[in-house]
């Protein structure tokens, strides 16, 4: 039971570390475009290249909808303010 434990709460910490493989899309705003706004977090793992593309993808994808105005781009790594 104890080794169960360990194993679980070793998988729990190791998901909550950030990865160095993760892509995060962001978009400006109509009213400001200097704003940086989270979009979603990419963080699969199939690596880096894997979510690069997805993200990449996605921000072609939403940017691409008629009528969308604003900007979408893809930084390397999680969120950040």
């Amino acid at each position: 039971m104890r080794t169960a434990l360990g194993i679980v709460a070793a998988a729990f910490l190791g998901a909550c570390q950030p990865s160095s493989d993760a892509y995060t899309l962001y978009r400006d705003s109509a009213a400001d475009p200097r704003l940086r706004v989270h979009v979603a977090t990419f963080d699969a793992a199939d690596g880096d290249a894997y979510n690069r593309d997805n993200c990449r993808t996605a921000a072609d994808l939403v940017a691409g909808q008629p009528g969308v105005t604003v900007r979408y781009w893809c930084e390397k790594g999680r969120f950040r303010a």
